[in-house]
């Protein structure tokens, strides 16, 4: 009986330290030079996350794009990667955390196609926040999952 406990208990410890291994991961941004836009989406990210993030200034971000399944239609100034999953433009926290609390089988990412004024990073005093929809991606094709 004793070596049953001692067992579970070292199943449970190896899954929790594999666990916050992935939950401590550093969130990668690759972004277009420069990219003033990119660091305020980032600055949030990292705030509501709570991890490291590094942004990588990528003049070839078209191809890690690409490498990633991020439809051509769908791009934005950044492409972020967190445990795994893909975030194009500026996506709101919120549905990041939806879609990895979700994980929906054939979606690979969420994008926000372009840079709307209003969304997360792009807010502009004075200015009205402009309609946008956040679309799921991956092999299972495109579909709307949120809209703001």
């Amino acid at each position: 009986m004793r070596a049953i406990t001692i067992k579970s208990a070292l199943v449970s410890l190896a899954m929790m330290m594999a666990t916050g291994a992935v939950a401590a991961s550093p969130i990668l941004i690759h972004r277009d030079p420069g990219c003033g836009c990119c660091e305020k989406w980032a600055e949030q990210v990292r705030a509501q996350f709570g991890r490291p993030v590094r942004i990588v200034d990528d003049r070839s971000r078209a191809a890690f794009q690409r490498a990633r399944g991020v439809p051509s239609r769908l791009s934005s100034c950044h492409t972020a990667v967190i445990d795994g999953l893909v975030f194009e433009g500026h996506v709101p926290v919120a549905d990041m955390k939806r879609l990895l609390a979700q994980r929906p089988r054939g979606v690979s990412g969420l994008a926000v196609s372009g840079m709307p004024i209003g969304s997360p990073g792009m807010e502009v005093p004075g200015q009205q926040a402009q309609p946008y929809v956040v679309i799921a991606f991956g092999p299972s094709g495109q579909r709307i999952f949120a809209r703001h």
